[in-house]
């Protein structure tokens, strides 16, 4: 035999036990299916007709959703090509992260290119710590700076936050209860992370530019 294909005639949702195809020529029990990248088979239940219940996930293949009108493609196992000799490349999926403790006024050294830096600042001392400015070859570098105690921290940025100079160059913390804050690398710049504005509060955790 060999393959055959037609298309799905409405959506397939991720725990759905039978599909509906366009055209049903050709299948029958037992038959492999391939829709997008994930692999089923036919159940031995099937008989007839565009609605046909299937086996999912079949070969270690994803269970996933699937859009009306996707390819799905159905013949026997030997139909289907053996794939190629596959290589194993693995990926490392969380960056290198390298941690310094402070606990005294310090000018941060900066991390190599390709790790993240977290600063640990302990006490409830004023820190003043000063961040050079990162060089090109950072971008994508992710800095946090975390208290690890109530103080009021000054964290001065050479060349000021994104660029803006000494008018944006000193982010001072509430003395009132520690904070975190977190800044991303990019084209020799630090730039602050943005989210949406917190309810509450928020004088007790929020840091100021000086």
């Amino acid at each position: 035999m060999a393959l055959a294909t037609t298309t799905l005639s409405s959506a397939c949702a991720q725990g759905d036990v039978s599909i509906v195809v366009a055209s049903a020529t050709s299948v029958a029990a037992g038959r492999l299916i391939v829709i997008d990248q994930e692999e089923m088979q036919v159940a031995q239940s099937y008989s007839s007709g565009t609605t046909v219940p299937v086996l999912r996930g079949r070969d270690g293949s994803a269970q996933v959703a699937h859009k009306a009108t996707a390819n799905v493609t159905h013949g026997l196992a030997s139909d289907f090509a053996s794939p190629a000799a596959q290589t194993c490349v693995t990926y490392p999926t969380v960056r290198n992260t390298t941690v310094i403790s402070l606990s005294a006024t310090a000018s941060l050294t900066l991390p190599t290119a390709g790790t993240d830096l977290r600063v640990i600042l302990n006490g409830t001392s004023v820190i003043a710590l000063t961040i050079p400015v990162p060089t090109k070859d950072m971008d994508g570098t992710k800095l946090t700076i975390v208290g690890n105690g109530v103080a009021a921290h000054t964290l001065t940025f050479t060349g000021g936050l994104s660029g803006a100079g000494s008018s944006y160059d000193v982010i001072t913390v509430n003395a009132t209860a520690p904070a975190a804050f977190e800044f991303i690398a990019a084209n020799a710049l630090w730039m602050v992370l943005c989210g949406p504005a917190m309810g509450g509060t928020v004088t007790n955790i929020i840091g100021s530019v000086a």
